[in-house]
């Protein structure tokens, strides 16, 4: 496990410096530039902007400002935004905690709907209720993300008034059960939405898992079904899975972009959006290497908890 540690953080270093590289690239290879906000206000004159152009590093370069960048961030300091002069780093993290509890809770939810579905139709193969979840499994995984949520917000808050269409609180702050209301649907198209594609995918990997040799020896020496599906078949089965639920975590991680639009969650998602319409630079890297931080490491879990449920993985890290 060690072993396996190491090399893939000495693969993941070289990986995020071609990211790196490649997203500082794209960005200022973009239409306007980090200015662009400036310009267009007729009070700042054409002094004032060389002016800024020069304070920014911006009259350097492409390649001194990206490594004036690359050295800023590993030390930490991630620039200051272009839109109001606050910290960059300071800006995401007052965002990030609204973003890992939609996460958090979409996952959870998410898992306690797609284990059930994916068991049960591995187990019951092309019975009524395989079919019935094989439908609204590919139906959410069709619907866009977009629509769903309005959809929700058009049935629970306009027409039911049950729940609050956007935001993360009420007025004032609010109490537990306002922050309850508020979370309910954001964190329900998300959940349902990836609970659809991951029933189907350990639908998929259990059914091959119970048709191999070991599981149909163990049937045939008495071992009970429960005792085959939850401790054998389901153990194997998890191993694939994993990738696709953890990748799928760090795309959530670097943000729901789309669903905390829809429903005006404050996080980073949503101060992605912001910082695209302002061409704010700074946040926009500093939210793209997150974003491939957050993939890579969660992908190095991935292999660690590929170790816990086979140590083959573990053993040979080849």
């Amino acid at each position: 496990m060690p072993r396996l540690l190491v090399q893939r953080l000495l693969q993941a270093i070289p990986l995020l410096l071609i990211v790196s590289l490649l997203v500082f690239a794209l960005i200022h290879a973009a239409p306007g530039g980090p200015l662009t906000l400036y310009l267009s206000n007729p009070n700042v004159r054409p002094a004032d902007i060389e002016r800024l152009r020069r304070a920014l590093g911006l009259d350097q370069p492409l390649w001194q400002q990206y490594l004036a960048w690359l050295c800023a961030f590993v030390r930490g300091d991630w620039g200051y935004s272009y839109a109001d002069g606050r910290p960059v780093l300071d800006r995401l993290l007052e965002r990030l905690p609204a973003t890992l509890e939609l996460i958090a809770t979409s996952m959870a939810l998410g898992a306690l709907v797609a284990l059930p579905l994916g068991i049960v139709g591995a187990v019951r193969r092309h019975g009524w209720f395989d079919r019935l979840t094989t439908v609204l499994s590919f139906a959410g995984i069709s619907l866009p993300v977009f629509w769903f949520g309005l959809l929700l917000q058009l049935v629970f808050a306009v027409t039911l008034g049950w729940l609050p269409s956007s935001g993360r609180s009420g007025m004032g702050g609010g109490g537990f059960v306002d922050r309850v209301e508020h979370l309910v649907l954001p964190a329900g198209v998300l959940a349902l939405v990836h609970a659809a594609a991951w029933s189907r995918y350990l639908r998929a990997s259990m059914s091959q898992v119970l048709r191999q040799p070991f599981m149909i020896a163990a049937r045939a020496r008495g071992v009970p079904d429960r005792t085959l599906w939850l401790r054998h078949a389901l153990r194997n089965a998890l191993i694939p899975v994993l990738t696709v639920v953890l990748l799928d975590a760090a795309i959530m991680v670097s943000g729901a972009v789309v669903t905390e639009s829809v429903f005006a969650w404050p996080g980073v998602g949503s101060l992605f959006t912001e910082s695209l319409a302002r061409r704010d630079y700074t946040v926009l890297m500093a939210f793209l290497m997150l974003s491939s931080c957050a993939v890579v490491a969660l992908g190095l879990v991935a292999d660690l908890l590929y170790g816990r449920l086979d140590p083959r993985v573990g053993g040979d890290p080849s």
